[in-house]
């Protein structure tokens, strides 16, 4: 399962995509009717001709980098898996009902579903809505199949391995910093889903302090994927550091890739390297809003040298890594069911 994408770059799809995706309680959560008048009332007649835009700048032949990606992953790990895959998004098409239904077709008498939310971190916004929708879907359609779900992975051994090794290639060359821009989520996210209530944003170091609000806290677990990747290549401590992008408004975490790209060349940061590890697979957000935007912001804040470091993809690593984790699971060797 993935984030999703419009069917094409027309104002009316990146409408119909927007309306879906921003109507979703988990990623805008205010009260329904006042939902229901920001997004379609203010937010989307203002912002789909813009995102239209912007996806043109990325769109290929084949479509939409996400989905494509996402079909040669379902396609190169198919090589290695004797049951059946398919893929399917939170948001526009395929959903997880055709995905279901395609997976009960080409296996007939099937008994249980493995699903991988493509999200290393927990966020409300992102793993947890996507989880919750397949289990309205498959509750709704009433499937006879089992349906279980992989655990996010931000911390797993082969994953922070892929993760490295996608990276090691362009520490070779002359690089100032590097920096890893996580997808942005607004604050209280991380208070909403903390299970004590009383640990995110509520102790003093409260990622750094152990706590059961840790399985569920986003920015904890990217800061455990950062400090692991940096480990594993050996970056001393001054050549890395965390933004987040994406903001919608105030109150978001912070600090904000785009000011970060505008501030580094002048604190002496002039060779960049970018890195989204939120994503798995290179969308809007990296490609357009990080390659593109990003890399004019930072050239035009005297910035030298700019390189984005492509997500996971269809590396290697990332297909064996997954291979295994099917493998490990189907056998009863792994616990990373939800």
């Amino acid at each position: 399962m993935n984030l999703g994408s419009p069917d094409s770059t027309a104002v009316k799809d990146v409408r119909r995509y927007l309306n879906e995706f921003l109507m979703d309680g988990k990623v805008i959560d205010i009260p329904y009717l006042v939902r229901l008048l920001l997004v379609r009332g203010i937010i989307v007649p203002f912002r789909a001709p813009k995102s239209a835009a912007a996806y043109a700048t990325i769109w290929t032949k084949e479509g939409s980098p996400l989905v494509v990606l996402t079909q040669q992953l379902q396609q190169q790990l198919q090589q290695y898996v004797q049951e059946p895959i398919e893929i399917a998004m939170r948001y526009g098409n395929p959903d997880p009902a055709t995905a279901f239904n395609n997976l009960m077709q080409r296996q007939p008498g099937l008994e249980e579903v493995l699903a991988i939310p493509l999200y290393p971190h927990y966020a409300m916004a992102s793993y947890e809505t996507a989880v919750d929708y397949a289990k309205e879907i498959h509750q709704k359609n009433k499937y006879p199949f089992k349906l279980s779900f992989i655990k996010p992975f931000f911390d797993e051994a082969d994953y922070i391995n892929a993760m490295a090794e996608n990276i090691r290639p362009y520490l070779k060359e002359e690089y100032d910093h590097i920096l890893f821009s996580y997808h942005g989520i607004p604050a209280r996210h991380l208070t909403k889903v903390d299970p004590t209530t009383s640990h995110c944003l509520k102790v003093n170091d409260c990622c750094n302090v152990q706590s059961p609000a840790h399985n569920t806290c986003y920015r904890h677990q990217c800061f455990v994927t950062t400090k692991l990747v940096t480990d594993t290549l050996a970056i001393p401590k001054e050549k890395f550091s965390i933004s987040f992008q994406s903001r919608l408004g105030k109150g978001w975490l912070e600090p904000f890739t785009d000011v970060r790209l505008e501030q580094m060349p002048k604190e002496g940061i002039k060779k960049l390297l970018v890195l989204c590890p939120a994503f798995v697979s290179d969308c809007l957000e990296t490609l357009e809003e990080i390659e593109e935007r990003g890399k004019e912001s930072f050239i035009e804040a005297g910035g030298t040298s700019y390189k984005m470091i492509p997500c996971l993809n269809t590396h290697p690593l990332w297909i064996s890594t997954l291979n295994k984790w099917i493998r490990e699971t189907a056998e009863g060797n792994r616990e990373m069911i939800l």
